[in-house]
């Protein structure tokens, strides 16, 4: 079984930034970002293959980037320039079945999910 534990939510004022972090028990090729805001459906943010290439949904381009370091099984997602509108439980997720991540993430491929970490932005 693959466990992932995200870590490093928070609240912050809407421009503030954070890191998310994500321990993950092994190497998965395809990660990703989820979030779900309270009502709304689970929406990808973004993904990560084993290689580095990342992918990005419109709304977070050029404040969210997506990194992870494979040596520690861990995935990163840096936020910046943060919007109210990003309020949301922060989910991190593998897909163990890929060799590489879809342009648009589908959720019933990732397999593995963290517990979710909150992110607050005020404005």
């Amino acid at each position: 079984q693959v466990q992932l534990v995200e870590s490093g939510g928070g609240s912050v004022q809407a421009g503030g930034s954070l890191r998310l972090s994500c321990a993950a028990t092994s190497n998965i090729n395809c990660m990703a970002w989820f979030r779900q805001a309270p009502g709304t459906e689970r929406e990808g943010v973004g993904t990560v293959d084993r290689e580095g290439t990342t992918r990005y949904a419109e709304s977070v381009k050029g404040r969210l980037t997506i990194s992870r370091d494979n040596a520690k099984n861990t995935l990163y997602l840096d936020m910046s320039s943060l919007k109210p509108e990003d309020t949301a439980m922060y989910y991190c997720a593998a897909d163990p079945g890929a060799l590489l991540c879809r342009i648009t993430p589908i959720r019933s491929d990732f397999m593995y999910w963290g517990q979710g970490t909150q992110v607050t932005v005020s404005s």
